[in-house]
């Protein structure tokens, strides 16, 4: 148990620096969770709910600040473990549970950089220059897929310079809307109108799935445990803080959103925060907000490719994957054949979906990520550590289990059955490692 669960000292190993305090990992959670959803979808939450977007909103920020709580606990208690697929490990102790759970956070990855993929090729880049959207799209994730083969060094000022490009995008939003409401040229009524034909709490909750895409994020603040100073306390206030944040800005677009622009014109651009701007009449260059939201967009797709490659090249190093996954480029020592792979599942899902189905298939296969974090938690609370950590009352993992069911429950049978091929494609590879390990045992005895 001390392995995983000791305190950050340890004599043995110095381990990495601790130099991480609470406003540096605010930002990052911010930078991570204010991403490029908001900027596509927009427009897709008015289909469903109509001037209402700021109710699923708010459902998904519930959702979202809920399952922070368990992964608040989670990481504090074991900051040395990051991730949902070690959670489940400590947890169940089933090496095909754990598998899963990598690979769904893997697929997700996938899925998230084939709709930015869509998402780039649309309104904002046109709005520069006028290209097919399909090719674009391919081109666009191999341009990615050749800079994750490179080598991508990420760090905390590189993420907080993307973040500020992303933010600022979504500033000026929210500015020119103020200057659209203040000066009484909006429609405020727009707010309470919900969409027609659409029953109305069943329009909230199918919008709320693709809310929540805009918070993903956060839990990718696990991967940092190591670095934080003081993480009892550091990580608590730094998540809940910057989901907050993020779910303030998200509601200001939504509610300036609406009372600029018609929710049915909102619905039908695959650029709906460009269309706000242009809507508003205030003087900012359709071309310069194209180019924020084009790096935002960008920045999120790449993220999310390099961190289903690297979850790749982890689950065959952890022998739950075939090991061709774990073949890395001699020189740059980037895991080029699960890049390549990463890439050609990108490539395909662009072509095959679009945003809205797209994001709605990564939502649901992190809800069953999400799901697995908070049945984990519960089943941890017995396990005792030697160190101070936060403790998230029973309600709340229990309250984040029905809240993530209740939004799997929205799903469609088309997206369902999206997820089913993942699992199916997953387990099929599973059995592969296996049967490669115990060929490989058989030939060389230990």
């Amino acid at each position: 148990m001390t392995e995983e669960t000791g305190t950050a000292t340890s004599k043995s190993s110095p381990g990495l620096k601790r130099a991480i305090g609470v406003p540096l990992l605010f930002a990052f959670i911010v930078g991570d969770t204010l991403g490029a959803g908001i900027y596509t979808l927009v427009g897709t939450m008015a289909s469903d709910v109509g001037g209402a977007i700021w109710l699923p909103l708010l459902i998904a920020l519930v959702v979202a600040l809920l399952t922070a709580a368990t992964y608040a606990e989670l990481i504090t208690k074991y900051p040395h473990a990051g991730g949902a697929a070690r959670y489940a490990d400590r947890a169940f102790g089933i090496p095909y549970v754990s598998f899963l759970v990598g690979f769904l956070m893997m697929a997700s990855g996938i899925t998230t950089a084939a709709a930015l993929a869509n998402a780039f090729a649309g309104d904002y880049l046109t709005a520069l220059i006028d290209v097919p959207a399909a090719p674009a799209a391919v081109v666009f994730i191999i341009l990615l897929t050749l800079i994750n083969l490179r080598g991508v060094k990420e760090s905390l000022a590189a993420n907080l310079i993307a973040s500020v490009i992303e933010v600022s995008g979504l500033v000026i939003v929210i500015v020119v809307c103020a200057i659209v409401f203040t000066s009484g040229n909006g429609e405020p009524s727009r707010l309470l109108e919900f969409a027609p034909d659409v029953p109305p709490l069943q329009g909230a909750f199918a919008a709320s799935i693709v809310a929540f895409f805009s918070f993903l994020g956060f839990e990718a603040a696990a991967n940092m445990a190591e670095e934080v100073r003081n993480p009892s306390k550091a990580y608590p206030r730094a998540l809940f803080g910057a989901i907050c944040t993020a779910g303030l800005v998200y509601l200001l677009i939504a509610l300036g959103a609406v009372i600029v622009m018609d929710p049915t014109e909102l619905a039908e651009s695959t650029g709906p925060l460009l269309a706000v701007v242009g809507a508003s009449g205030v003087a900012i260059p359709p071309g310069l907000f194209s180019i924020i939201a084009l790096i935002a967009i960008a920045n999120g797709a790449l993220l999310f490719m390099v961190m289903a490659s690297r979850v790749g090249y982890g689950l065959a190093e952890a022998e739950l994957l075939p090991r061709a996954f774990s073949r890395v480029l001699p020189g740059r020592r980037t895991p080029w054949v699960s890049i390549v792979v990463v890439a050609g599942l990108t490539i395909v899902l662009t072509l095959t979906g679009n945003v809205a189905s797209l994001a709605e298939t990564t939502v649901l296969l992190l809800l069953l990520v999400f799901l697995s974090a908070n049945v984990s938690v519960l089943v941890l609370k017995k396990d005792k550590v030697d160190h101070e950590h936060f403790s998230a009352p029973r309600f709340m993992p229990v309250l984040a289990i029905i809240a993530s069911i209740a939004l799997l429950t929205q799903q469609s049978a088309a997206i369902w059955l999206s997820a089913a091929v993942y699992v199916a494609i997953g387990s099929l590879l599973f059995l592969a490692a296996r049967a490669q390990r115990k060929h490989e045992d058989r030939v060389n005895p230990r």
